[in-house]
């Protein structure tokens, strides 16, 4: 039985098979994560080959401490201290110049290294007995729905993952939002941190394009998220079609004079908070339902609702027919 309950031996264990260069799959506050240590390449070069990753799609790598990320950082200019005072622990990836010692595998041959400090407790006892920086993104097969439980590890990679450590449900429910700190800053993926928080303590910060053929930073492929079933945004001249099993994303809730299989709301309040907790967890159960189609509502395009727009509308980007 390879999920485990985070218990002191067991993260002990989880910790020991990351130093003898094995793969573990572990809880954050955003989504949970297949880890390795980041100073050993032929480690990380387990998770690409577990998650089918291509090799030039960069990790993120997770620090116990801001200390901890001067071992990955050739510099940490004041205004990336500021960030690190104001959001660490918590799901906002920074990216800067790398040290050396950061293998090539893990930036994807960039001079620059995406890193966080997770606020989960469980994410964070296992990197400080692992006793490195652990490089980790979503434990999923790559481009396809992100984890949020340890079942959903479980589903979609079974055996190929030696130890998934269970620490429940994950609280924020997207990844991190992964800012290259520039002058001026850039926003190179929306997350768990909302852009308008940011822009706060930043000013004015300049957002990427979503859709780059080379990627700074995880999630900036143009297909992304996506469930088995193919997805399409609703919109107000939307044909739903006949003899299909139809899944529904709603935001709020459910669609009235439209015949469907399967629904999901995301926050009968509105919430974007509740919405993008929920996010992942919707979309693979209406993945069990084995729809034929799912079709999902869009949310506001602020705050949260950013970084859930985003990953619908990469999820829809891989499609282009039933």
């Amino acid at each position: 039985m390879n999920v485990r309950k985070p218990t002191p031996l067991e993260i002990q264990k989880a910790a020991e098979a990351i130093r003898a260069g094995d793969i573990v799959a572990f809880p954050t506050e955003t989504v949970y994560g297949l880890g390795a240590d980041v100073f050993n390449p032929v480690a990380c070069a387990k998770i690409f080959e577990v998650k089918q990753r291509p090799y030039f799609d960069p990790l993120i790598v997770h620090v116990e401490s801001p200390q901890q990320a001067g071992l990955l950082f050739s510099e940490i200019p004041p205004k990336a201290s500021n960030l690190i005072a104001k959001f660490w622990p918590g799901p906002l990836t920074l990216v800067l110049p790398k040290t050396p010692q950061v293998p090539p595998i893990v930036t994807a041959g960039l001079n620059t290294v995406a890193v966080r400090m997770p606020s989960h407790p469980v994410a964070l006892a296992l990197i400080k007995a692992a006793g490195t920086p652990i490089a980790a993104p979503s434990a999923n097969p790559f481009g396809y729905l992100s984890p949020t439980t340890a079942e959903h590890v479980k589903e979609q990679l079974g055996n190929r993952v030696p130890i998934i450590l269970d620490g429940g449900s994950c609280t924020i429910g997207v990844e991190s939002t992964i800012l290259k700190v520039n002058d001026p800053p850039v926003l190179l993926r929306p997350g768990g941190i909302p852009l308008e928080d940011l822009e706060r303590e930043l000013g004015k910060v300049v957002i990427a394009n979503p859709y780059g053929s080379a990627p700074e930073a995880p999630g900036q492929l143009k297909s992304h998220y996506s469930p088995r079933a193919p997805l399409f945004l609703v919109h107000d001249n939307v044909v739903f079609p006949k003899n299909k099993k139809i899944g529904y994303l709603a935001f709020q809730k459910a669609p009235v004079n439209i015949q469907v299989t399967k629904v999901e709301i995301l926050s009968p309040n509105g919430d974007l908070r509740e919405a993008a907790a929920n996010l992942f967890s919707c979309l693979h159960r209406l993945d069990a339902a084995r729809v034929d189609v799912v079709f999902a509502e869009r949310v506001p395009d602020k705050g949260l609702g950013r970084a859930i727009m985003n990953r619908l509308e990469k999820a829809a980007a891989r499609q282009n027919s039933f």
